[in-house]
């Protein structure tokens, strides 16, 4: 037996490379993992999901602590404490790291500390020199900060990107964020709420061009209320920096605009981490987004190499990455996969209020010249939402002519978990008379979905 010959090899163990070397693992006795990252957990344990969330729900602490007279509650004073909020993000993310770190160092996998390029179709390089074959391969080396080409912003040093925010230990004075995507949102309010000046810069006529322009313009609101300097359809000219600040110079309105702030955090995107993998080798190629070229069950134009998760795309969003890579290990061992996923299914981002989406919004329907009807309720007229003062968003529901669901859209207080009912419901291919036969407690705000799928059913003349 050839010691350096795997059953199956992972490239990269965060969360799309763990589940696929997990699934692989189930039948075949030799899975390989490789990951030459300083620290082993992936993005979304370390610098993504787990960390901004901590981070996140903290300053929602401290936002309703300062807003105490309005809950009939004297608290005197409300501050961050930025060290202990970063420890308690720490603390809680090294749960997660630890199990993680557990079961890659396992006894269930050959786990290699080095960076890997391919040398053939079935055969990796270590950068140690030492040389491994594969009958099946997944990639998943994740995704990089993009830095544009913008001028002055590639020759600055100090320029954070997430990973410096999301490891703040002090209250930085002034920042200035550029991007309106969803981590730039988030971290922009996180910043905004513990206490910093916060001047948004985004290109675009909207934040979150991810979803619609309703939504985004609900979140804008907000951010605007709260403090933020929100600067949206920008075109940045110069970005410069003197001894104790940055500046950046740019176009909004027909004017030319100056800005200055202590930091800038650059946070323009991210892109697929395919660099010094040597796909060519492979023969595999990537797409004009610089995701890796996949087919169904995530498998590239070498059909015995995989790839799953951000590298692969479209999305960059764990649950996704999960899927892709249980599906592609499931493939590559001859095992029954459910199809393939439709990746516009389900997405939350993390702003207060939030926005959720599941299955195809207006934008979506309309692309694909799908008739639907949709209906919506406004978030400021409900019991629950009322008395927790969320008033800011709404829910709206698209349906066929049948009545089923097609979709949803959800901006408002804890939007992210109320929209899982209609997950389930576009999953099981229910209608909004089946969701209108279930029960819903009152007050909740989950109940608040029933208003629109009523008026769906009015409308359609449906019985309920």
């Amino acid at each position: 037996m050839n010691p350096n010959h795997f059953d199956f090899l992972v490239i990269g163990g965060g969360s799309a490379g763990y589940a696929a070397a997990r699934t692989a693992r189930e039948v075949l006795d030799r899975v390989a993992i490789v990951d030459g990252s300083e620290h082993l957990g992936g993005l979304c344990i370390l610098r993504g999901c787990m960390p901004s969330k901590t981070l996140i729900y903290s300053a929602e602490v401290l936002h309703h602590a300062k807003k105490g007279k309005l809950f009939g509650l004297d608290i005197p004073e409300a501050r961050a404490d930025m060290s202990l909020i970063h420890q308690r993000k720490v603390d809680t993310i090294k749960e997660f790291s630890d199990y993680r770190v557990e079961g890659l160092e396992s006894d269930k996998f050959t786990l290699y500390r080095n960076r890997a390029e391919f040398t053939g179709p079935n055969s990796i390089k270590l950068d140690d020199g030492t040389e491994l074959t594969a009958d099946k391969i997944l990639i998943s080396t994740g995704s990089i900060v993009q830095v544009p080409n913008i001028p002055g912003l590639r020759d600055l040093e100090g320029v954070w990107t997430s990973d410096e925010v999301l490891d703040l230990d002090f209250l930085p004075e002034s920042v200035i964020v550029l991007g309106g995507g969803i981590v730039a949102s988030e971290l922009t309010q996180f910043l905004n709420r513990v206490g910093s000046k916060v001047i948004q810069i985004q290109r675009s006529p909207h934040i979150l061009k991810e979803v619609s322009t309703e939504a985004a313009e609900v979140v804008e609101k907000v951010f605007r209320e709260e403090g933020v300097e929100l600067y949206t359809d920008t075109s940045i000219s110069k970005i410069s920096k003197s001894e104790d600040e940055f500046e950046v110079q740019f176009e909004h309105n027909g004017e030319q605009i100056t800005q200055k702030a202590k930091y800038l955090f650059n946070a323009l995107g991210r892109v697929p981490n395919t660099g010094g993998l040597n796909l060519d080798a492979a023969g595999i190629s990537t797409k004009r987004s610089g995701h890796i070229k996949t087919g169904p069950y995530n498998q590239t134009e070498n059909p015995n190499v995989y790839a799953a998760g951000d590298v692969a795309g479209p999305v960059e969003i764990v649950h996704v990455a999960i899927i892709q890579g249980e599906a592609a290990a499931k493939h590559a061992t001859d095992r029954k996969v459910r199809e393939p996923s439709d990746w516009d299914f389900l997405g939350v981002i993390f702003t207060d209020p939030q926005v959720a989406l599941a299955g195809k919004n207006a934008a979506m329907l309309d692309a694909e010249e799908i008739e639907y009807l949709t209906a919506d309720y406004p978030w400021d007229d409900h019991g629950k939402s009322i008395l927790m003062e969320a008033k800011h968003g709404y829910v709206r529901v698209f349906a066929d002519r049948s009545g089923k669901i097609l979709g949803a859209e959800i901006v408002g207080k804890d939007a992210g978990e109320v929209i899982h009912a209609f997950s389930v419901a576009i999953s099981l291919k229910a209608t909004v008379v089946d969701l209108l036969n279930a029960p819903w407690y009152h007050p909740t705000l989950a109940e608040m979905v029933t208003y629109p799928l009523e008026d769906i059913a009015d409308e359609l003349g449906l019985e309920y």
